[in-house]
């Protein structure tokens, strides 16, 4: 019988040792030193090709560099496990994976103060937009995810967004009106579009090509970057340079994670995402200009708006203003917009 017990037991372990879900930390005797690795699964939307991966392959390699081997980083590019910023998030939230990199957009569903970001024509430059995100403003909402589970460790770039459709150049919001668009997962986005008198509906980027192909959608918006990369030129003809929304992405961890971390490989973590907004800032800008030169070569019709075309939709978005002011707080959008004036 003891036999039998001492069976049953061994059993018993095995099996529920099998059973256990992967997390983001093992065990190595690698070296003899017996410490403890951590794997980072790093999940987001854009293609290899684009700035934001780009980054994060050098941000893998210094993690596992500097860590000496105890930080793995699987980066898991082009929507390859799920299809929506939304669901990457909620997975960053729940811990099935470590990291991810959204529009910030997406992040307004869990914070709504995050709307601040998506007001059309917030700010009149990238470097009006770096002082809000890197300043007190961005900070303090980074830190308040972490009541979300998360921690937000920097902001990235993916540009401004523009607007392209199939009907023909657009100059004014009359130039909208009926257009069947597509929006971000974001009641303000739809509402924008909406004032400029589209149509207007979220819907998954990862399906968005084949929605643009088929004629469910017109129109969408964009940074100049996706554009090109996802192919999007090969089911839009016209591109206006609206630059109506700077589109910030950030880079999140899960905050359990981070917290399960020793303190020097935090440290890692947190340089290494710093360097990460640096470089993919820069690279960013680089391929706006690249790609937007050979959007035209692929034959987009590409427009710009005159300043005093911009105000026009300036205008027509006065009324997202007030219906968002109570949601996401007056002194928070003043802030907002006090960073054009530095």
């Amino acid at each position: 019988m003891k036999k039998l017990l001492g069976l049953f037991l061994i059993s018993l372990f095995i099996l529920s040792a099998c059973g256990r879900p992967d997390s983001g930390t093992t065990t190595t005797e690698d070296g003899g030193t017996g410490e403890d690795t951590y794997t980072i699964r790093l999940a987001h939307l854009v293609p290899e090709e684009q700035s934001s991966h780009i980054a994060a392959e050098a941000f893998k390699e210094k993690l596992e560099s500097e860590s000496d081997g105890r930080l793995k980083v699987e980066l898991y590019p082009n929507g390859q496990l799920y299809g929506s910023d939304r669901e990457a998030i909620e997975a960053v939230q729940l811990g099935n994976v470590e990291m991810t990199i959204p529009a910030v957009a997406a992040m307004a569903s869990f914070n709504e103060k995050f709307q601040v970001f998506d007001l059309p024509f917030l700010f009149n430059n990238n470097e009006a937009a770096y002082r809000a995100l890197d300043g007190e403003l961005g900070q303090e909402l980074m830190a308040d995810l972490e009541n979300n589970g998360m921690k937000g460790l920097v902001f990235g770039e993916n540009g401004f967004r523009h607007v392209s459709n199939n009907r023909g150049p657009i100059e004014s919001p009359q130039d909208m009106e009926g257009l069947k668009m597509r929006t971000l997962e974001s009641p303000l986005h739809t509402d924008t579009f909406n004032a400029f008198g589209a149509n207007a509906s979220p819907f998954a980027f990862g399906e968005l090509y084949t929605a643009l192909q088929q004629g469910t959608y017109d129109a969408m918006d964009c940074p100049i970057s996706l554009y090109y990369t996802n192919k999007f030129y090969e089911v839009q003809d016209y591109l206006t340079l609206t630059g109506h929304v700077y589109a910030a992405t950030a880079l999140l961890v899960n905050n359990d994670f981070y917290n399960s971390l020793p303190e020097d490989l935090q440290t890692i973590i947190t340089e290494a995402s710093e360097e990460f907004r640096t470089e993919q800032r820069e690279l960013a800008q680089e391929q706006d200009g690249e790609f937007l030169a050979q959007l035209e070569e692929e034959g987009m019709q590409v427009n710009d708006l005159t300043d005093e075309q911009r105000n026009e939709f300036r205008e027509a978005a006065e009324s997202v203003y007030t219906k968002y002011e109570d949601q996401i707080g007056r002194d928070v959008i003043d802030r907002a917009l006090a960073a054009n004036e530095e």
